[in-house]
C-alpha cells in the first residue's frame, strides 16, 4: 500500500482553487484523464458517480468514481473520491481547501493505493516510492500553477 499526504500554500483565493476541482475542469488538473462523464448525481456530493477514461500512452482505461466525501463552506472545501483501477488497485484520495486569507489558500492532496488480489499487491511491491512522490508532487504543481493563471484572470 502507498499512502501520500502532503500540504502547500496556494496564493489564490479558495473560491478560484476549489473551481478547479469541479467535475468539468478535472482534465485541466489531471490532463491523462480524457473523459469524465456523469453516471449518477447525488445532491450534496456524496454518492455522485463518474465515468472516467484515463490514458497512459496508448493505453486506456475505465473505471467509475464515487465522490465519497464533500464539504463546501466559505472557510473549507474538501472532496475526497473513490475508484478500482484495472480490477488490481483500490484507490482513495481527497483534497482539503482551507481558507489562510482572502488570496492565500492551504492545500491539502492525501490519499492511499492499496493492491486489492494478488496481481496488485505485487505490482504495489514492485512501484517506487520515490517515482510515487514525483506523481503527488507534479499534481501538486499544476494545481498551484493553474489556480495562479486563474487568479491572474479574475
Amino acid at each position: 500500500m502507498m499512502e501520500w499526504k502532503e500540504e502547500r500554500i496556494i496564493e489564490a483565493n479558495i473560491e478560484t482553487v476549489w473551481n478547479l476541482f469541479r467535475e468539468e475542469n478535472m482534465p485541466v488538473i489531471m490532463p491523462k484523464v480524457i473523459e469524465n462523464e456523469p453516471v449518477h448525481i447525488e445532491e450534496g456530493g456524496v454518492g455522485s458517480k463518474y465515468r472516467q477514461k484515463y490514458q497512459e500512452g496508448k493505453r486506456v482505461e475505465t473505471y467509475i468514481v464515487e465522490t465519497v466525501g464533500y464539504e463546501d463552506t466559505d472557510e473549507k472545501k474538501y472532496k475526497q473520491l473513490s475508484f478500482t483501477l484495472a480490477k488490481a488497485f483500490k484507490i482513495n484520495f481527497s483534497f482539503t481547501l482551507e481558507k489562510v486569507e482572502e488570496s492565500r489558500t492551504r492545500f491539502i492532496y492525501e490519499g492511499k493505493n492499496q493492491g486489492v488480489n494478488f496481481v496488485g499487491r505485487v505490482l504495489m511491491k514492485l512501484g517506487s516510492k520515490k517515482n510515487n512522490e514525483k506523481v503527488v508532487q507534479e499534481f501538486m504543481d499544476r494545481v498551484e500553477e493553474e489556480a495562479l493563471k486563474a487568479e491572474v484572470k479574475t
